[in-house]
């Protein structure tokens, strides 16, 4: 098939022609010892034999640099990932934090979390100690982890109450029924924070697919207000799908989700815990509040459906999280218990209904932050979890004997149809103080622009008494200068003085001159 290249030159074909067009060698299919001797023979095909061979290395120097130039364009648009990467971060961590983290502590995170990787216990004491000294923002998101890891490896969960084994992925790809509720929320979730403001942007897509994806995880719970705060949080510190393994972990491991059940049973033995807590702890302020007809789900409710995230500073509600994941649920009401007996004389001053709804949804949130880092401190040394336990006995005794005693009544109402009815008016109660707050909102807003308006009004008229008092002055300059002016003068100035007296405009005019 192939001819050799004596049989070329036979033809009367340029070997120069038929030159490789890849840096790939030529086949040889005559022997070597012919090739040899036919080059030692013919000089031009010993030149042809060089320029293959700069072309050959020359084909190689391309591929080189094109591969060169792929490896350079690759890691270009990873240096523009890990800039868009670090500007979010930047964004998404932009709160100011309660308490200073110093470096010796961020060391000690930094040896506690190689151990997360390498799944190993540590001591729960040494891991309080740590977090009482504080939390590095930079890397909350993987010490919460951390934390949750912890908690794993000492308490696993019965089959029965573990989640779907369902992928984040999987999840994202279903619809859900609860779509419309997610949407409306989403402006309503961290509504100044920068991450979440821009609307569809992509802190609130990132939101939307969090809580899409539980919804459809767990069918009980669905959607309920107050979750996307949580999810917020979350996210402020992790990627999506970290996030929504933590949330799922604080749910599930730790059992937030009974709060959010359909029929709020679990809000409402939280809601009787804290009573209690004031009843025994603080029973001054219990007995204010109570003569005011204020219960803890006027107030209360937010707090431990949102974790606090919907009222209070970012910074401090980080911290709140912090020891969550440390210690459960028994936070919420160690934060809420801490907040009321702080802020005791100030709530017991307020002497009706309206001033102490106000002080606790508006004043009371606004703390500074040495108030802030005296409340996380009273959280860490506080410990009321046996009362907890007790209050939850005595609140299932009660409902026991108020069941047995309806049952008594044949005239009184089924107890399901009261229950409904209850939880129906707690969530238009719950509606009816959001929009009181929306209200306030707005009320205060309209005041400060009544109140710019008014001092505008007030600059204006002194401004014009001032010009009314110019005026006058004018005036008099004029009169005075008409009396000492002689006769003659007046006669040929009349004209212009009876332009004066028609035109107040000319008249100020007239008076700049003197």
């Amino acid at each position: 098939m192939s001819k050799s290249p004596s049989a070329m030159q036979q033809d009367g074909l340029d070997r120069s022609e038929l030159l490789p067009l890849s840096p790939l060698a030529p086949t040889m299919e005559e022997e070597p010892l012919m090739i040899f001797m036919s080059d030692e023979e013919d000089p031009e095909k010993g030149d042809e034999r060089n320029k293959s061979e700069e072309l050959r290395c020359l084909w190689r120097k391309a591929i080189h640099q094109q591969i060169l130039l792929l490896r350079m364009e690759k890691e270009n648009q990873k240096l523009e990932a890990s800039r868009d990467e670090l500007q979010s971060r930047k964004v998404k961590l932009d709160y100011e934090e309660v308490g200073a983290c110093h470096k010796e502590v961020l060391t000690i995170w930094d040896k506690k979390l190689l151990n997360c990787r390498a799944k190993i216990r540590c001591d729960m004491e040494d891991i309080h100690t740590s977090l009482k000294e504080g939390v590095p923002k930079s890397r909350r998101g993987e010490i919460w982890q951390f934390l949750a890891l912890q908690y794993r490896l000492r308490h696993r969960l019965p089959n029965k109450q573990q989640p779907p084994d369902i992928s984040y992925k999987e999840l994202l790809k279903q619809l859900t029924a609860q779509q419309h509720a997610i949407l409306v929320d989403l402006g309503r979730t961290f509504p100044t924070h920068p991450y979440f403001s821009a609307q569809l942007g992509a802190g609130q897509l990132s939101l939307f697919n969090l809580l899409k994806a539980y919804s459809l995880l767990d069918k009980e719970v669905g959607y309920c207000q107050g979750i996307s705060f949580v999810a917020g949080v979350l996210l402020l510190h992790m990627s999506e799908e970290q996030a929504f393994e933590m949330l799922k972990f604080l749910m599930y491991d730790l059992g937030f989700r009974k709060q959010y059940r359909p029929d709020m049973m679990s809000l409402q033995i939280q809601m009787y815990q804290l009573s209690r807590l004031l009843h025994d702890y603080h029973r001054d302020l219990y007995n204010h509040l109570e003569e005011n007809e204020i219960s803890p789900s006027l107030y209360a409710a937010p707090w431990f459906l949102t974790l606090f995230a919907s009222q209070f500073p970012l910074g401090f509600v980080a911290r709140v999280f912090d020891i969550i994941f440390l210690q459960g649920t028994e936070v919420i009401f160690k934060v809420a218990l801490s907040l009321l007996s702080n802020q005791e004389t100030l709530i017991m001053e307020c002497e009706n209904f309206e001033n102490i709804v106000e002080f606790l949804k508006v004043t009371l949130p606004d703390m500074n932050s040495s108030e802030m880092e005296k409340i996380i401190t009273q959280v860490f040394e506080m410990d009321i979890s046996k009362q907890l336990h007790a209050y939850e006995v005595e609140y299932h005794v009660l409902q026991d004997e108020l069941q047995e005693s309806s049952y008594a009544c044949e005239e009184s109402e089924p107890m399901e149809k009261l229950e409904r009815a209850n939880s129906q008016l707690k969530r238009q109660n719950m509606d009816l103080l959001e929009k009181l707050q929306i209200a306030h909102a707005k009320i205060q807003t309209l005041e400060s622009n009544l109140e710019n308006l008014l001092t505008r009004e007030t600059k204006m008229k002194s401004l014009i008494r001032t010009l009314e008092q110019e005026k006058t002055a004018y005036q008099k300059a004029v009169d005075q200068i008409w009396k000492l002016l002689p006769a003659d003068i007046l006669a040929n100035c009349e004209p212009l003085l009876r332009d004066l007296n028609c035109n107040p405009n000319n008249k100020a005019k007239t008076g700049n001159k003197p």
